[in-house]
């Protein structure tokens, strides 16, 4: 999308305060859960809903009065309640033994098999909630953190509180509950149960997953980040070995955040077990390192509320089933060289995206002020490209913790790069042969995808934003594309000649059935590229959805899979979700309404399109530099709901300019329920 500058520089809202340790846990986790792995989400696509595994993460056992995290406590008769369901339903509580036999050859787990956890090491678990295990004869995990006990009478510092001792369990206690046989004690860290500072701004973020950031010196260094996990969880499992004579074989992350770095250390250290807060069902047959849980707090204390989600999960709900609203923002808009300036603008920003009422949100992680699409700098540290501002972490975070986005996606280049003059691969860009078919719309300047030099770059520029920041998911920007008259690169008529094919690029265009395999060859290509960008990120974000940028006319016009290299059911396939610009100003449609039925209908006619397509609209008319009314944004979402869409979203949001206006579009997205729906 190429986007034009209007003058973004105004007064905003004063700075919001900053995250606290305190507030961290309570925040974090409520959006932490909620959180799947699109690889387990797409083996639950395929599995029974009888061979997941459900595992429930409670934490306080108490009246919310009396809880010491009341968010997230659960009252002794809702857990009873909630056990006489699942006994009353076919669920069978499972050990993490069982579990264990089953992977290793031993009999298999029973049909609805879950898991109890319990994490913090309350004292309320052994109280209240160890009685209530007996009597159902359920087993459970216990999670506790080591300088959390270590004191034997005293306070303990949690987070902003000092609380007494006694909050949390002893180890008479623990060593009670793990000789009843049912408990399974796990380590839930030393001491990485809080926030630690994560960027310029100071935001306080887990520090298990977090490089800290030093003020004066920098970020801390890959070596120091692991030497600093390993003794933290060696000093917990020393501990737990001291005190109940057997180290732990599973970890609970703290808030849920884990990357494949501590996965492998916890795995070196005897704890092949992880549980995360991912809000997703486990194929039983599925990695045991980083097993999703469903978070049990008082919003499920109804029956009723408890047994929908428990039964969505188990039936392999996910995010196709609930209707996402995404705003799309520019970070060029939000970032100013005076950083007060930027605190402003990013309060704006964070009031316009509670007043809109949308729950995703499309972020710009690269730097483009002149708006030609293409990246000259970025906004996280990186080893490949300038660094304009070290924004996208903090303006991420904020967002995460201080609005209802549930989900928040990195917008990212794939081959939209300008490399610095003298880095390996600079001038390895996109060849376009001399035409007159008008069909490659962008016009962007792109590094070759045939180039490994210049990928190897960009897969270095993924890998370091997988380090920099905490974010759900990767939207690949519509810069992944190749023409019929791309790319005439020497590099990728090798390519060509690799597949068998000619590299006279005029001669497969003169071919139909070569055109068409070279079409659907690079599509695939192009496909595989950011598969393999994502993975670079997985190693630090293992929760991460993708999303694509679609044009319009791949989806309308048989041909236009040969004039781009895109291809709707090969995005449907590869991605999680597929975004498609359903913008008719940009696409010159003379009938609006008959524009994005069209869309509509195709996408319809795909498997599973409607549920994995987001039909993105535009608030700006780039053609003639005026922003839309908002009444017509409006209207046009009213036809795409009546139309059956279920995930809608719009590009850009204009703060400065309060456009869109909340006021008329947000009832419309209310409108649409964003509750999962049953399964079909």
């Amino acid at each position: 999308m190429l986007v034009f500058g209007f003058p973004l520089r105004s007064m905003a809202r004063a700075r919001l305060p900053l995250l606290r340790p305190r507030a961290l846990a309570a925040v974090a986790l409520a959006l932490l859960a909620g959180t799947a792995q699109p690889s387990q989400a797409a083996a639950n696509a395929n599995a029974s809903s009888d061979t997941n595994l459900l595992v429930l993460a409670y934490h306080d056992i108490s009246e919310r009065a009396t809880a010491v995290s009341a968010d997230f406590a659960v009252t002794p008769d809702q857990l009873a309640s909630q056990l006489t369901w699942l006994q009353e339903h076919g669920y069978h509580p499972v050990s993490v033994a069982q579990l264990l036999r089953a992977r290793n050859g031993g009999p298999p787990l029973p049909r609805r098999p879950v898991l109890l956890s319990f994490d913090d090491g309350y004292s309320s678990v052994y109280t209240q909630a160890f009685p209530l295990l007996q009597r159902f004869k359920v087993p459970a995990v216990v999670a506790v953190v080591g300088r959390w006990l270590e004191p034997d009478h005293g306070t303990v510092a949690y987070g902003d509180q000092k609380l007494d001792r006694s909050r949390f369990l002893s180890w008479d206690q623990l060593r009670t509950m793990q000789a009843s046989g049912l408990v399974e004690v796990a380590s839930h860290s030393y001491d990485l149960h809080h926030g630690i500072i994560a960027n310029p701004q100071a935001n306080s973020e887990p520090a298990a997953t977090t490089r800290a950031y030093r003020p004066g010196h920098g970020y801390e260094t890959e070596i120091s980040y692991q030497q600093r996990i390993q003794a933290d969880l060696a000093r917990n499992n020393a501990l737990l070995r001291s005190h109940l004579g057997r180290s732990p074989r599973l970890i609970v992350w703290p808030y849920g955040r884990y990357n494949a770095t501590v996965q492998r250390i916890a795995a070196e250290q005897g704890m092949p077990v992880g549980l995360t807060l991912d809000d997703s069902a486990n194929p039983i047959s599925g990695p045991l390192s980083a097993l999703g849980r469903i978070l049990i707090g008082p919003e499920l204390g109804s029956t009723s509320q408890w047994a929908q989600e428990l039964e969505l999960r188990q039936r392999n709900g996910n995010d196709h089933w609930r209707a996402a609203k995404v705003m799309h923002v520019d970070l060029d808009a939000i970032h100013d060289p005076n950083p007060a300036q930027t605190e402003r603008n990013l309060a704006l920003l964070l009031a316009r995206i509670n007043a809109m009422g949308v729950n995703t949100v499309y972020l710009q992680a690269f730097a483009d002020p002149d708006g030609d699409g293409v990246a000259d700098a970025l906004y996280f540290p990186n080893r490949v490209l300038p660094l304009r501002d070290d924004l996208f972490n903090h303006v991420a975070w904020e967002i995460r913790t201080r609005t209802r986005v549930r989900r928040l996606y990195a917008w990212m280049p794939v081959l939209a790069f300008v490399l610095p003059k003298g880095t390996p691969g600079a001038n390895d860009r996109v060849v376009t042969l001399p035409n007159r078919s008008g069909h490659l719309a962008t016009g962007y300047w792109r590094l070759s995808p045939f180039s490994a030099i210049a990928m190897r770059q960009v897969r270095t520029i993924y890998e370091d934003l997988g380090r920099r920041a905490s974010f759900d998911g990767l939207l690949f920007h519509d810069d992944v594309t190749l023409s019929d008259y791309e790319d005439g690169s020497s590099t990728a008529l090798n390519q060509y000649r690799h597949w068998g094919l000619s590299s006279d690029l005029a001669a497969i265009r003169g071919n139909a059935a070569a055109l068409n395999r070279w079409s659907e060859l690079k599509t695939d290509y192009l496909n595989r590229l950011t598969t393999q960008l994502a993975a670079e990120v997985r190693r630090n974000q293992p929760q991460l959805l993708t999303a694509r940028n679609l044009y319009a006319q791949v989806v309308l016009n048989p041909r236009a899979q040969a004039w781009y290299s895109q291809s709707l059911s090969s995005a449907l396939r590869t991605y999680d979700f597929t975004a498609l610009e359903a913008m008719p100003y940009m696409e010159k449609a003379s009938d609006a309404e008959a524009f994005l039925g069209q869309l509509v209908a195709r996408v319809r006619a795909q498997p599973q399109g409607l549920s994995r397509v987001v039909f993105e609209l535009q608030s700006t008319d780039w053609s003639s530099r005026r922003d839309l009314p908002s009444a017509e944004l409006a209207q046009q979402l009213r036809w795409l709901y009546a139309l059956g869409v279920r995930h809608v979203g719009y590009y850009p949001d204009s703060p400065f300019r309060a456009n869109p206006d909340p006021a008329l579009i947000a009832p419309v997205l209310a409108s649409h329920s964003s509750a999962p729906e049953p399964p079909r």
